[in-house]
């Protein structure tokens, strides 16, 4: 084979599939936490405030670590250290299951922090080196994944949680065990994959001459996309932490219906995030980016003052374009950083957690002096920073 024609990786569709499946199992055990909030509240009488606390502790402890992990992980790899994460996870969840205080409650979730933030960095490399040349399609299967166990948190909480109370939490950790014995076979296959990834990488830069970007290009990307992840992670925490808080006070839902209107809305992330890394790949991130987080700002105004149907209808459609964004977001920083992936996969995964928590505990004030209501009036804005997109170097030409 001449220098002249690259070589393509394959792309590793099996592994892809079983990362998407972990990443599945990791989110949905996360996801019992709020899913969990509102019968927390009653057997802790916890108010707005102390929720939004709990999803501050989960959420910084699962960034916190996240771009070390990566820093770390760039320089030697891991590939068994998804498997650790999972056991922080399994603790994290049968604690939550059985704890007594508020205190026990904090260190719970704070354990599945850290079994994230160990997780995301070298599944999200291995995610780009199955990829071959989709790299939209690759992120999108991998996101899918974590979304669809997102989604499916709210529905199992009204079929297990509610009937079976707090304990039943416990159940879960079979997820956790089952994970681990998959994320020990996508290790075993990390070598392979990377040799293959590496090849192409090489032809190319043979072919085409290799991409650096200067220090002020990566520090302005990078700070703007940090700022439009903000902006979109606060909206979706809005509802991820008191959607079902909304529904209840302003349509006097139940709590299982609330959180199958939550599972509807997390299910439209699921389709979002697959759709935007297709679309990605084909008409370049740039323009998924400023769609995604600008294009939802007439729905997100709406929803405040619409009735029940149409809240159901604005929150799907909403939820569906905006969670478009992440695959390219993530993808566009991989393409500033390319020798970065494990760092690139921390920092945005953890800027994931790490801005949802501090989103939560600022919402949960606001919902306790303004009412829950209020916080949707508010967070109808957010999509206005989708304005910075502007600022984004161009680094494709599609």
């Amino acid at each position: 084979m001449t220098a002249a024609t690259p070589v393509r990786a394959r792309t590793y569709y099996v592994v892809l599939i079983i990362l998407g499946l972990t990443h599945f199992l990791n989110d949905l055990m996360q996801s019992l936490i709020p899913a969990a909030y509102p019968i927390l509240r009653d057997a802790y009488s916890l108010d707005y405030v102390q929720i939004g606390l709990i999803t501050l502790t989960f959420q910084l402890a699962g960034s916190l670590l996240q771009p070390v992990v990566g820093l770390v992980a760039d320089r030697r790899p891991m590939p068994y250290s998804p498997v650790v994460g999972m056991m922080f996870t399994l603790s994290g969840l049968v604690s939550l299951a059985f704890a007594q205080s508020y205190g026990g409650i904090l260190l719970s979730v704070a354990s599945i922090g850290i079994g994230s933030s160990i997780f995301h960095p070298e599944a999200t490399r291995m995610a780009r080196y199955s990829a071959g040349g989709k790299q939209g399609l690759a992120q999108g299967i991998f996101q899918v994944g974590g979304q669809a166990g997102g989604a499916l948190g709210p529905v199992l909480a009204a079929l297990v949680i509610v009937p079976f109370g707090q304990a039943s939490l416990a159940w879960f950790a079979v997820g956790a065990l089952l994970a681990m014995l998959l994320l020990a076979w996508i290790g075993s296959k990390q070598r392979e994959i990377s040799t293959a990834f590496n090849a192409m990488r090489a032809s190319a830069a043979r072919t085409s001459g290799e991409v650096h970007h200067a220090a002020a290009t990566i520090a302005v990307g990078i700070s703007v996309l940090t700022l439009l992840m903000f902006s979109k992670n606060a909206y979706s925490e809005s509802f991820r932490s008191f959607y079902t808080f909304y529904l209840m006070e302003r349509f006097g839902l139940s709590i299982p219906s609330a959180q199958m209107m939550l599972f509807i809305f997390l299910l439209a992330a699921a389709i979002g995030v697959l759709i935007g890394g297709i679309v990605g790949d084909r008409i370049g991130r740039y323009r998924v980016i400023w769609f995604s987080i600008l294009g939802p700002l007439p729905l997100t105004l709406l929803l405040p003052y619409v009735d029940l149907f149409w809240t159901g209808v604005l929150t799907i459609l909403i939820n569906l374009i905006m969670a478009s964004a992440f695959a390219s977001i993530l993808i566009y920083a991989m393409d500033l950083l390319p020798n970065r992936i494990g760092l690139i996969g921390g920092l945005f995964y953890g800027l994931n957690f790490g801005l949802g928590g501090i989103a939560a505990a600022i919402l949960g004030a606001l919902a306790d002096t303004y009412g829950v209501e209020a916080v949707f009036r508010i967070c109808a804005f957010l999509p206005l920073a989708g304005l910075l997109a502007w600022f984004l170097p161009r680094l494709d030409k599609r």
